[in-house]
């Protein structure tokens, strides 16, 4: 159920991790639990993040919740048209990325969990 390409995080986003780069989304899980996605609010580039730190907000029809990043890192790009359209993350969550992260420490990765993992973790 859940790409095996992509790590995930006990917050329920989701990270790829290619060149010393990580795009960041949310899981299938965490789109189902918060229902009709209605806005996204994403930082702007050039933000240094911390692992763990708040990088945005995501509001449905249910509820609002932080976004927070798997990784520490400076963003390099942010999905505009996603912010536009946020009803995507509902439609394809992971393929929705959100922000792309300059990764900053490869040891952040170690703790994520594999597809495996996480789906023990949604059950």
């Amino acid at each position: 159920m859940y790409p095996s390409e992509l790590k995930y995080t006990k917050d329920h986003e989701w990270v790829r991790v290619e060149g010393g780069e990580a795009r960041v989304g949310i899981t299938d899980y965490a789109q189902k639990q918060l229902g009709d996605v209605v806005y996204l609010e994403l930082p702007e580039v050039g933000r240094t993040l911390k692992k763990g730190e708040v990088f945005g907000t995501i509001e449905s029809v249910k509820a609002v919740s932080e976004l927070f990043s798997p990784v520490s890192g400076e963003v390099t790009e942010v999905n505009t048209a996603l912010a536009q359209r946020p009803e995507t993350v509902n439609r394809e969550p992971h393929d929705s990325w959100m922000i792309v992260v300059k990764v900053a420490d490869a040891a952040d990765q170690s703790d994520l969990l594999d597809a495996g993992q996480y789906t023990e973790l949604t059950q």
